[in-house]
């Protein structure tokens, strides 16, 4: 009996141990994520690579018109203003009457030729009548010679009081001594020095009007001392308008002045914008946000590639849908949607740039 009751307690073991073995063989293994082909066509990728590290320095900015593409519209005569036809902003096309002018001057000139005419009529009569009597050999050829070179001065002399009109008056005058101003371009009223009833003299040298078609407008700017370094001609600059938050213009610098306001301690900068739609107006205000570049190289990835927890910056590294890895990194700076890092990445890698934030939680999951 002892001896059946040790072959059974032995036989019990070895079943035991067995079964043990055979547990520990079947646990299951830790897998490792796998992207899958659905979540493959969900997420997009960009490549690491090595650029120049760009700056931004905000400035506020104010719309003015290009001066280098507006006509300005200057009086020919001295006189007063009776009647003003435009307004500043308003539309005006080639041609068109801006203002009327009434002027002694032109009033003078209208007497002088009204004599002028007198002097021609009466001269061109007179070779008339005295080249008839040479042909009927009553006078001499003489008489008809002088006779003909008297008109020839009437006629210049009336041509050249024509002229000085047409001049005063760019081809349009009126009998009382009035001349009409004319919009020489098509294009918009930008600047207005003139109003009905106004006086004008010879020596005051101002414009009265001044027009631009306003497809090229200028962006001055100003910059504070601190940053002048910062800004070059050529620098890439977005304009975002107060008046059309929704819209962004691209320019460059296309001037930087050499001299600082002496109150303001500011340095002006101007940028060129195309102004095609005619959105912008002058005087209205923006920001201007100027790009330049900072002589640097820095890994930069895709600012949406980055994932922040915990007050640190990660990206999915994507090598193949059987390896994808997280990997740290410091954030230099962010501009335009770059940014630019250091440690954790190398240029060439892949990093994933759309829906990684899921695959992030997954592989700090496992």
């Amino acid at each position: 009996m002892k001896t059946i009751k040790y072959i059974l307690t032995a036989l019990a073991g070895c079943i035991l141990l067995t079964a043990c073995e055979h547990k520990e063989t079947a646990a299951p293994e830790n897998k490792k994520f796998v992207l899958s082909d659905t979540m493959q066509k969900m997420i997009q990728t960009d490549t690491v690579r090595v650029c120049n590290i760009s700056g931004e320095l905000s400035l506020s900015g104010v719309i003015g018109f290009n001066e280098n593409n507006v006509v300005k519209v200057f009086p020919r005569s001295s006189g007063q203003v009776t009647e003003a036809k435009v307004s500043l902003g308003d539309k005006v096309v080639k041609g068109q009457t801006l203002a009327v002018i009434n002027s002694a001057d032109v009033a003078g000139n209208y007497n002088d030729l009204a004599g002028a005419n007198a002097d021609l009529a009466n001269a061109k009569r007179q070779m008339e009548n005295t080249e008839s009597l040479f042909n009927n050999g009553i006078s001499s050829e003489k008489e008809y010679q002088e006779a003909k070179q008297n008109y020839q001065k009437a006629l210049a002399a009336r041509n050249k009081i024509q002229s000085l009109i047409s001049i005063n008056g760019g081809g349009k005058t009126s009998e009382g001594g009035g001349y009409i101003i004319t919009a020489p371009i098509d294009g918009y009223i930008v600047e207005k020095k003139v109003t009905a009833g106004a006086f004008i003299r010879p020596d005051m040298g101002d414009n009265l009007f001044t027009i631009s078609d306003l497809k090229n407008v200028w962006v001055n700017a100003n910059v504070y001392e601190a940053d002048i370094s910062k800004i070059k001609e050529g620098n890439s600059v977005t304009v975002l308008p107060l008046s059309y938050p929704e819209k962004t213009f691209f320019g460059k610098v296309d001037k930087v002045s050499q001299v600082l306001d002496p109150q303001s301690k500011t340095m002006k900068v101007r940028i060129n914008i195309d102004n095609k739609e005619l959105l912008l107006k002058p005087d209205m205000f923006a920001k201007v946000v100027v790009s330049s570049k900072e002589g640097t190289d820095a890994i930069c990835i895709p600012a949406a590639a980055l994932v922040s927890q915990d007050s640190k910056n990660y990206v999915v590294v994507y090598n193949s849908p059987l390896d994808i890895q997280i990997a740290e990194v410091e954030v230099i700076k962010t501009v335009e949607g770059i940014a630019f890092v250091k440690g954790g990445i190398t240029q060439g890698q892949v990093v994933i740039t759309k829906n990684q934030l899921f695959i992030f939680n997954k592989l700090q999951n496992e």
